[in-house]
C-alpha cells in the first residue's frame, strides 16, 4: 500500500494496474439471493437478522423479497364486475316551489347582575355584532 501525497491528501489506497482503483458493487448468485429471499418467509425470522447473518444490506434485501413477491405472484384473471342499473324514470318529478317562513327576529336580551343592581337590556337580533362588542365592553 502506498502512502504518497497528492495536493495535501494521503493516498492510501493500493497502486493497482489499469486504473482499477475505484469500487465496484459486489455481485450476488441468483442461488444466493434465492436462498436469502427463503430465509425471510420463514416465521420469526426478521429481514434484518437474515440481512445481517448474510452481510447485505437489509434494504437490498428488502428489494430482492418485493422483486421475488412480483415475480411470482400469479396474475389474478380479470374480473369483469356489472350493475344493474334501474332505467330512469319515464317522466321526472316535476319541481315543486316551497315557501320558507320567514325568520322571526328575536330580540337578544341581556341581563347583568353587580351586587344589588340589576340591568336588563334588549338589544335586536339584526344587530348581534354590535351588542357583542357593547357587552365585551361592559365586562372589561
Amino acid at each position: 500500500m502506498s502512502t504518497s501525497i497528492l495536493g495535501g491528501h494521503v493516498d492510501t489506497i493500493s497502486n493497482q494496474a489499469g486504473g482499477a482503483r475505484r469500487r465496484r458493487r459486489r455481485l450476488h448468485s441468483d442461488e444466493f439471493k434465492a436462498d436469502a429471499v427463503a430465509a425471510c418467509t420463514q416465521p420469526g425470522v426478521s429481514m434484518a437478522a437474515v440481512a445481517l447473518s448474510r452481510g447485505v444490506n437489509a434494504n437490498l434485501l428488502r428489494r430482492w423479497v418485493r422483486e421475488a413477491e412480483l415475480h411470482s405472484t400469479p396474475k389474478a384473471p380479470m374480473i369483469e364486475a356489472r350493475r344493474e342499473v334501474a332505467p330512469p324514470p319515464e317522466a321526472p318529478t316535476p319541481f315543486i316551489p316551497f315557501q320558507l317562513p320567514a325568520p322571526v327576529a328575536k330580540d337578544i336580551r341581556v341581563e347583568v347582575r353587580r351586587g344589588p343592581t340589576t340591568i336588563s337590556v334588549t338589544w335586536p337580533a339584526e344587530a348581534a355584532g354590535e351588542c357583542a362588542l357593547w357587552i365585551r365592553e361592559l365586562l372589561r
